[in-house]
């Protein structure tokens, strides 16, 4: 085993591959641990896909991959172009000289928070040390374990440092089950009543919403984005996607109350992203789960 070899977990149903820290990806955006690159069910059926086949264009995004401070951003307010601020999951970033923070600008990672990891056939450990930046500092422990059919992340935050951490945790789910096109063929649900935000409905002419259930009436070529509101903590999936004519199908449960869901896809990839909000304050410790189930 090198090590930019992947991370492999394996139950009696479900195999997945795991990027090892800053191997495949070492961009500015998503988390470097827990970076799942790949689900397959059963031997046959697979999960995974790029957040864009092109190359260069998009973010580096691919499966399971999730990010901290989307809009959020530790410690970067009062910060000025050339100064340090953390990004959870993956280190010490530079100020730009832009007005705002985005992900899509293209940061230096001036240093990477060193990284833990500890595997065995069925899960893994990351523990990502915290580096003090301006009284900022947290610790983070993801556990990825698999059992059957399902697949559970289970995160730790400690807020190690003396100023106080506001942020946001979500995953991007970049899928495309057997890498079908995203159009007819998919169902997608909400089990319980959702709201659709105002003004973050973009291209949604492409769905045509039944209840809690979202058909797209023709294959997609353009992307889209939905944010949905007034969701609560339930034992039940957030989500469920579904490829009819095969049957196959992934959902994902969270043990919190999301702050927002947005869902956004294109031609060949579609992605529920299940958002909880973090607030600690000095010594404060934030423990949440996410459970995916595959189906086929």
């Amino acid at each position: 085993m090198t090590p930019s070899s992947p991370i492999i977990l394996n139950s009696d149903r479900l195999s997945v591959e795991i990027a090892r820290p800053g191997a495949l990806y070492a961009g500015t955006r998503f988390d470097w641990s827990g970076f799942i690159t790949q689900v397959t069910l059963d031997g046959r059926h697979t999960f995974c896909v790029p957040e864009d086949y092109r190359p260069g264009q998009g973010t580096g995004g691919i499966g399971l991959c999730n990010e901290f401070g989307i809009d959020m951003p530790v410690g970067f307010e009062g910060t000025q172009p050339g100064d340090l601020f953390p990004k959870l999951g993956i280190g010490l970033l530079t100020r730009l000289d832009k007005p705002d923070y985005s992900f899509w600008y293209p940061h230096k990672v001036a240093q990477p928070f060193p990284i833990e990891v500890e595997a065995s056939t069925s899960s893994v450990t990351f523990t990502v040390q915290p580096l003090e930046c301006r009284g900022y500092a947290a610790r983070l422990v993801k556990t990825i374990s698999v059992s059957g059919n399902r697949l559970a992340i289970q995160y730790r935050l400690e807020n190690t440092g003396s100023q106080p951490i506001t942020t946001n945790e979500y995953v991007h789910n970049f899928v495309g089950i057997d890498r079908q096109p995203i159009g007819p063929a998919y169902g997608f649900a909400f089990l319980q009543e959702v709201a659709y935000e105002p003004g973050m409905m973009h291209n949604v002419e492409v769905l045509a919403p039944d209840g809690c259930d979202l058909t797209f009436r023709r294959d997609l070529e353009a992307p889209f984005y939905v944010r949905l509101a007034n969701l609560a903590a339930s034992r039940q999936p957030q989500w469920v996607l579904v490829h009819r004519p095969s049957g196959v199908t992934i959902s994902e449960t969270v043990d919190f109350a999301p702050s927002r869901l947005a869902l956004w896809g294109t031609a060949h990839v579609i992605s529920a992203e299940v958002f909880h909000d973090i607030h600690l304050q000095p010594g404060q410790t934030d423990a949440w789960r996410r459970e995916y189930e595959f189906y086929g």
